[in-house]
């Protein structure tokens, strides 16, 4: 169901390890589905800094407004900027098209903190869902 080749945060957002010190940021089909149909993505710009845990914009569907947690920390090299115009690609199709952000990684040691796929499923099972 969630790809192997990421990591996951309890908060239901993913991080794809890339070479370079970088990851690709994005949320879970968990989450996209339990948003609904997103209508607008507010995201940090290239060159702010995020941090594991903490809020790093906002995802705005027809249910309601929600917090996005960043999965580790780090500077902010792209955003996705087809989500402007098309937010429902995070609906879609959220471990490719719809990714959020690709950030260089100020500790690379934090991906080992996140839940590898199975244990994601693992705990979505234990949450009923």
């Amino acid at each position: 169901m969630n790809p192997t080749d990421r990591k996951y945060s309890k908060e239901h957002e993913w991080a794809e390890p890339e070479s370079g010190g970088h990851a690709r940021i994005g949320i879970t089909q968990y989450a996209q589905e339990q948003l609904g149909d997103v209508v607008y993505l507010d995201l940090p710009k290239p060159g702010a800094r995020v941090q594991q845990s903490r809020k790093l914009g906002e995802v705005e569907s027809v249910k309601a407004v929600s917090d996005i947690f960043s999965p580790v920390s780090g500077e902010v090299v792209e955003v996705n900027t087809a989500l402007q115009k098309q937010p429902e690609l995070v609906n879609q199709d959220p471990y490719e098209k719809g990714w959020l952000l690709r950030i260089r990684l100020s500790d690379p040691a934090e991906l080992d903190a996140l839940l590898s796929a199975a244990d994601y499923e693992a705990l979505l099972k234990k949450e009923g869902q």
